[in-house]
């Protein structure tokens, strides 16, 4: 049976990788992002990784790519230029 939140393992394989750079971990989690099927919301999958890797390994580099992968899920803040200025 296929997981949801890691269907390829990519994240919880990362977590048994001695050794693991912040680099490496970036590029492990941009895999994970493209393995996710389109219809799943980014920042629940998110949540659920933190939550089941996250708590157990706070100081590992791919929790800290996690914290920022779910940071950059928020909402944009308001755009400069013409695009930003009411109409």
């Amino acid at each position: 049976m296929a997981d949801v939140l890691d269907p390829k393992w990519l994240i919880r394989e990362s977590y048994k990788i001695e050794g693991i750079t912040p680099g490496e971990c970036r590029s492990i989690f941009l895999d994970w992002a493209l393995s996710i099927d389109g219809d799943g919301d980014m920042k629940v999958l998110l949540e659920g990784l933190i939550e089941r890797y996250g708590t157990q390994h706070p100081d590992h580099p791919m929790t800290a790519v996690l914290h920022e992968g779910l940071k950059s899920t928020e909402a944009p803040k308001r755009r400069g230029g013409w695009r930003g200025r009411g109409r």
